[in-house]
């Protein structure tokens, strides 16, 4: 009895009630633009995600203290593509944010690994030092893209609900009057 009158107050995505007979539409997730959006920012996310898996997978044994700031990155990041996945407007600032920080941490990384290309340093694992440098500096422009197409997202109006009468319900629905 509990389980039947939380799942009817629970019945719409924004846990309010809605009366018997209403639709909830999201009218602006129907844009060709705005679903292109979202697609891109999940592109993005996942991109950035990899290029620092990639920079920390095999530069593991010459990285000094980042390793776990970056497995963390690389988490929620693929946690971020996911909910924004599932058009989840919150994630997008956060993404903004992460992005600027990544970015500017890769612009401040990057010629470090040029310069371990040198004698006298510790060689990565699987990939030379000097392409490292290359894909720790291509973040940084990947990071950009993220922070302009996430607030692109986030002015688009992904949260928007529009009520409608369902058609099919007809006009004895409860609380319903056509006027």
């Amino acid at each position: 009895m509990v389980n039947a009158v939380m799942s009817s107050e629970m019945s719409s995505p924004s846990g309010r009630r809605l009366e018997p007979g209403v639709v909830v539409t999201h009218p602006n997730r129907d844009k060709a633009v705005v679903q292109a959006t979202r697609a891109t920012v999940v592109l993005l996310l996942l991109i950035s995600a990899g290029l620092v898996l990639v920079v920390t997978v095999s530069g593991w044994n010459v990285l000094e203290s980042a390793v776990p700031i970056q497995i963390a990155y690389v988490v929620i990041y693929a946690t971020l593509a996911f909910f924004a996945a599932r058009w989840n407007r919150g994630v997008l600032p956060v993404a903004a944010v992460l992005a600027v920080l990544l970015g500017i941490f890769a612009l401040v990384a990057g010629p470090g690994w040029f310069n371990r290309d040198k004698a006298g340093f510790a060689s990565p694992d699987y990939l030379n030092a000097g392409l490292l440098g290359v894909l720790t500096l291509l973040i940084v422009p990947v990071q950009m893209l993220l922070v302009a197409f996430a607030m692109r997202g986030f002015s688009q109006g992904w949260n928007v609900e529009l009520e409608r009468r369902d058609p099919a319900a007809g006009t004895d629905a409860p609380g319903l009057a056509y006027t």
